[in-house]
């Protein structure tokens, strides 16, 4: 069982920046796939951003050029850089890790954009 603790979500205005932060649990973080995904209310869960084990991202078109994930395998973590936020931004934002063909989730830490 891998456990998953998102933090750093908050309150921001429009055009403010915050840095989200992954910590997985497991000596073999670095060969987990991470990702970051987003659920606001009303809405499904959609992917935000990825990061496989070697490195290579992958973003959703409405975060492309504001969104930068990466991850720090010395410490088990993956952060999400989110700039220019917009109030459609609003939403909880879970952590993943796929591993072995398993997904394991965060509890997810709400990120509100409003003036």
């Amino acid at each position: 069982q891998v456990q998953v603790v998102e933090s750093g979500g908050g309150s921001v205005q429009p055009g403010g920046s915050l840095r989200l932060s992954c910590v997985a649990s497991g000596s073999i973080f670095r060969f987990y796939d991470m990702g970051w995904y987003r659920q606001a209310p009303g809405k499904q869960r959609e992917l935000v951003a990825t990061i496989t084990r070697g490195n290579s991202t992958n973003y959703a078109d409405s975060v492309k050029g504001r969104v930068i994930i990466s991850r720090d395998n010395a410490k088990n973590t993956v952060y999400l850089q989110m700039n220019s936020l917009k109030p459609e931004d609003t939403a909880v934002y879970y952590c993943n890790v796929n591993f072995g063909s398993k997904y394991y989730w965060g509890q997810g830490t709400q990120v509100t954009v409003s003036s």
